[in-house]
């Protein structure tokens, strides 16, 4: 067609050239009109075959459907072979997310919440967890903001019993800052978590949880100690937990060593931190000659849950002008384990034994690592805690938890009548969901605290705790 319109074009203009006569430029003008009209009626044939087909192109895509909506990804990312097998159980305090994980497995392999950092391959997420528990006690239970069963006063304690007490808290409250490359070599990772737990003064006093960073699955900095397994916390409303349950965040290094895809070795060495009943020996104090040594062994299958089996060894020294510098060996066990039960069910249980373990126990307020006995050497007390906890969901949007807690200490003969010896923890409670990121939980508490004479008290707590999370 082309062609054609350039020829038709140049006839044209032959035609109007002014001096162009004679009898040969009359012959030829008829020819060359002819010549014109037949390249114009080609044209024009050519020009509404192409109409025609535009016509039939329009009909045809008038009929088919409209092609599906750009597929926009939820989140940041979603990586390949991240995966931790380790069912994420969404509990209200939540110690799972914080856990370190060789080779910075994840819980959530799409990394909700999780924006990129321009020009990098890093991702980053900001995550705000206020809270706030409302408690209501029988009597006297020793603290209004915790549940801590070695604080309960018990008989001969002018402060047990008294009237009921009511307190509301939101120093549970936590924020949460977690920056992770998984496609960078190293898989590395940064994370940050306080609360507001702290000892200091005021409503809010600071309370550092968490900050550490992870690289080559070497960790380093505040995080879980070897001897713990963050996976195994009951959900319980109370923020506090189990009086039985291995709870230690401590200054450490680590490493993780994976052996398959369902068995790893975590070893590390912690700070120390000699904790002495000094009764009776009022100059005595802790010494620390010597880091704590963990080693763990863990086992993890997706859709049927972990076993791990945890020690630890210490080094507890004390320093007295009178009884001198001593030492003792402290070693401790710790058997725990999640199984997925029926459907979104849950079962957790922890046994744990040893010497001069105390320091490791979430009943921690009190000094128990090490006493010394009635010739004034130094022994490391037998400590002996099991912990069970199981979570059912009636529906999507209800569940509840049954959990139970024991400690045992075999007091020494130098400790006085008032000494720490037994504990017991129990919860029930019904957790709804209230929106996919806003959660209310009803708890009725009760605790049990006995002395080594005897003397016992205990407490019942109904709590009510409201828990909003942006991720």
């Amino acid at each position: 067609m082309t062609r054609e319109l350039i020829r038709a074009i140049s006839i044209f203009a032959l035609l109007c050239v002014p001096g162009f006569s004679g009898v040969a430029r009359a012959e030829s003008r008829d020819e060359e009109i002819e010549q014109l009209k037949k390249a114009l009626q080609q044209m024009q044939k050519t020009i509404d075959q192409q109409n025609k087909k535009i016509e039939e192109i329009e009909k045809e895509q008038a009929k088919a459907p409209p092609p599906p909506p750009m597929a926009v990804p939820e989140t940041a990312a979603e990586i390949a072979n991240v995966t931790s097998p380790v069912t994420e159980r969404g509990t209200l305090k939540d110690e799972q997310q914080a856990a370190p994980r060789p080779d910075d497995l994840t819980l959530d392999p799409k990394y909700r919440g999780f924006a990129p950092i321009p020009n990098t391959k890093v991702l980053i997420r900001f995550n705000a967890k206020p809270r706030t528990d409302m408690t209501y006690d029988n009597q006297n239970a020793g603290d209004d903001n915790r549940f801590i069963t070695a604080k309960i006063p018990v008989e001969g304690d002018p402060t047990q019993g008294g009237k009921p007490v009511f307190n509301i808290n939101a120093k549970g409250s936590q924020l949460r800052i977690d920056v992770r490359a998984p496609e960078v070599a190293g898989a590395p990772r940064f994370y940050y978590e306080n609360d507001f737990y702290g000892s200091g003064g005021g409503e809010f006093p600071y309370r550092l949880r968490h900050l550490y960073g992870e690289i080559y699955n070497i960790i380093v900095g505040q995080t879980y100690s070897t001897f713990e397994d963050p996976d195994v916390w009951p959900d319980t409303v109370d923020y506090e937990g189990p009086n039985s349950a291995i709870f230690a965040r401590r200054p450490l290094a680590r490493y993780q060593h994976r052996l398959s895809d369902e068995w790893q070795l975590n070893f590390g060495i912690e700070q120390p931190e000699a904790e002495i009943d000094t009764n009776g020996e009022p100059s005595a104090a802790g010494r620390n000659s010597a880091p704590d040594a963990g080693l763990n062994a863990r086992w993890e299958r997706a859709g049927t849950g972990h076993v791990q089996f945890a020690s630890i060894f210490r080094d507890i020294g004390v320093k007295d002008s009178t009884l001198g510098n001593q030492d003792v060996f402290g070693w401790g066990l710790n058997l725990s384990g999640n199984l997925d039960t029926f459907e979104r069910d849950t079962l957790q249980a922890q046994l744990t034994y040893g010497d001069g373990l105390f320091r490791y126990c979430n009943d921690d307020f009190q000094n128990n690592d090490a006493a010394f006995d009635s010739h004034g050497h130094l022994e490391a007390i037998p400590y002996f805690g099991g912990m069970l906890g199981y979570t059912h969901h009636w529906n999507q949007s209800f569940r509840s938890t049954l959990s139970y807690g024991y400690v045992h200490l075999d007091n020494t003969a130098g400790q006085e009548a008032s000494a720490y010896h037994e504990t017991h923890y129990g919860s029930l409670n019904v957790t709804w969901q209230l929106r996919e990121r806003l959660s209310v939980g009803l708890e009725e508490l009760y605790g049990y605290h006995d002395t080594k004479d005897g003397a016992h008290g205990d407490v019942f707590r109904s709590t009510v705790g409201l828990v909003y999370s942006i991720f």
